[in-house]
């Protein structure tokens, strides 16, 4: 996965930073893993924003696969700190429901996973991170995503 900060979180970093006593920036104690379909440079575009589940084109809720086939976004542990501006999911996989039909969102781009967002709520929420898959991934009924551990890396430039 390509990975980039949403405008939300680069804020909110900043000024956490460089403005703790006007600004401080409180995490949340779990991330959430997203997924999306979609031509990946549509969802990007949407992801940057990083703030609204709205649906409708522009936006990444439009994108993001619906909960009709089983799907709902999973926790992520981070367990071991970053090291040279890198972290990846530590302990088990990242593995999602098993679908119940194919997986498509409200936008019917089909059931391609192409993107990915590491999110601050399992529903609704802000994109903290988001990137590409490096190779999409078609899930059907009855198929399972998974991430194994260690193959989720964030990366600051």
């Amino acid at each position: 996965m390509s990975d980039a900060a949403s405008n939300y979180l680069e804020n909110k970093l900043l000024d956490h930073t460089l403005r703790w006593s006007t600004a401080p920036y409180t995490g949340v104690s779990t991330v959430y893993c997203a997924l999306f379909s979609g031509t990946a440079a549509t969802v990007k575009t949407a992801l940057e924003s990083g703030t609204s589940s709205t649906s409708g084109a522009g936006n990444w809720g439009f994108y993001e696969i619906t909960s009709a086939s089983n799907y709902g976004r999973q926790p992520i542990t981070f367990g071991n700190p970053a090291s040279s501006g890198s972290i990846s999911n530590t302990g088990s996989a990242i593995t999602f429901n098993p679908a119940t039909s194919d997986y498509n969102n409200t936008a019917n781009s089909g059931s391609t996973v192409t993107c990915l967002a590491i999110m601050d709520a399992q529903t609704g929420g802000n994109v903290l991170f988001y990137g590409e898959l490096s190779v999409p991934k078609q899930v059907s009924s009855g198929d399972q995503f998974t991430i194994s551990s260690g193959n989720l890396t964030v990366q600051l430039a």
